[in-house]
């Protein structure tokens, strides 16, 4: 990784909560080369386990392969250089990032085939975008607009620059986020940017999952309409693109399927999807929508993600407080979901009954049968729900083998939020 922005972190400090005590100081790879297992860390954690990572990525390439799409996963789901580049290694065209600052963190990393999913409209970000594309030559950035006035501030902001970077019209809907709030308007964002000296018009672009939030038949027949909305801009846009590489872009986390049905077998653009979630899933939000019970084809995707808590009061027969709360977990897209207890990590496992009903800043209040015999000292694994709010909570990630109850530690990633 270049500039100073690793994949993993150099030594290991007390400071950050996934790492013991003991650890602290300790090179990663001398920590890795004592091969500890999940019982030698401390509470709260979040682990991710390696081979659900490496068959969610193997299984969501073979998909968007089969449908000859481009994949550019989402890099803010995870924010995670060692992630980003197992997803290339696997066949990913570029990273997808969100903002300024996640541009900057990705250029810092080392990474060149960058895709921004977003409208950068901050005149000194765009002043550093136009110097660093002019220092290399390497570097390939994709913009988006979505009206005349983002288009005016790029303009602007790259007048310096001696590059063109590509840039897409972006397609939103009534209710949305950003975008374009019909086709017509969109034409006109693309006549703008094809007649721009300092921009390259390089196709249509859009989010699909702001528009639908279930897998009901509105909300497929509401994704359907917004993909259909997509094809023709790029239909009304043809005549005014230049040469290279055009692109017809979605977000394909959520309904993936969808994009396969209506933008499957386009033969002018290249299809890009930019899933993010798929390399880690859930056990909540993305479980319940992604189309592995839709379509035949689709990639069986499982959790990559669990955190493990502590018992630390049993104040009440039906009630017990475990060490997790909003600084560890998510709770946006459902609150943690209680799996297994056992009475230490690494100990033998059994199926708890149980559900999590709230979650403070540092506790979690897990409702339980009077009669079960957790105690305090006692661990239970949750399952996560949106992993994009679950990452932003942890700057060192452990990484298990997924072998038995007291998987060996044999990875550990650093993120950049």
């Amino acid at each position: 990784m270049g500039n100073g922005i690793d994949a993993r972190p150099d030594a290991l400090s007390v400071v950050d909560k996934a790492v013991p005590a003991w650890a602290d100081g300790m090179s990663t790879a001398d920590f890795l080369g004592r091969a500890p297992h999940l019982a030698d860390l401390s509470t709260p954690v979040l682990v991710l386990d390696r081979a659900a990572m490496a068959g969610n990525v193997a299984d969501f390439a073979r998909w968007t392969a089969a449908h000859d799409f481009d994949l550019e996963p989402h890099g803010k789901t995870t924010m995670a250089p060692a992630l980003w580049q197992a997803q290339l290694d696997a066949g990913s065209t570029a990273i997808t990032i969100a903002n300024l600052p996640q541009l900057q963190v990705a250029v810092a990393a080392g990474f060149r085939n960058l895709h921004v999913a977003n409208a950068i409209a901050d005149p000194a970000g765009l002043r550093w975008l136009g110097a660093a594309l002019d220092a290399d030559s390497a570097l390939e950035v994709v913009l988006w607009a979505d009206g005349a006035g983002t288009v005016d501030v790029l303009e602007r902001g790259l007048a310096g620059a001696s590059r063109q970077p590509t840039v897409l019209v972006e397609l939103g809907g009534p209710g949305g986020r950003t975008g374009a709030r019909s086709v017509d308007e969109g034409v006109e964002i693309g006549r703008r940017i094809a007649a721009s000296d300092r921009l390259r018009l390089g196709g249509v672009t859009g989010y699909e999952g702001a528009l639908a939030h279930d897998p009901s038949a509105e909300a497929l027949a509401t994704v359907d309409d917004y993909l259909r909305g997509l094809l023709e801009l790029h239909g009304r846009l043809r005549p005014l693109y230049p040469e290279g590489r055009i692109v017809v872009s979605a977000g394909g986390s959520a309904y993936f399927d969808r994009v396969a049905a209506i933008l499957g077998g386009l033969e002018d653009a290249r299809v890009v999807v930019r899933s993010g979630a798929y390399i880690i899933h859930d056990d909540g939000f993305y479980r319940g929508i992604t189309p592995s019970g839709r379509a035949a084809d689709a990639p069986r995707l499982r959790s990559a993600m669990h955190v493990w808590a502590r018992v630390i009061s049993r104040p009440e027969p039906g009630l017990a407080l475990l060490d997790v709360g909003r600084r560890d977990v998510s709770f946006d897209e459902g609150l943690p979901e209680p799996q297994v207890a056992a009475a230490e990590l690494g100990a033998e496992q059994r199926p708890i009954d149980a559900v999590i009903t709230a979650v403070n800043d540092q506790h979690a209040f897990l409702r339980l049968p009077a009669q079960d015999p957790l105690v305090v000292g006692d661990v239970v694994r949750l399952g996560l729900s949106h992993p994009c709010t679950v990452f932003d909570k942890w700057r060192v990630i452990p990484v298990v083998a997924d072998d038995g109850p007291d998987p060996v530690v044999v990875d550990v990633i650093s993120t950049y939020f």
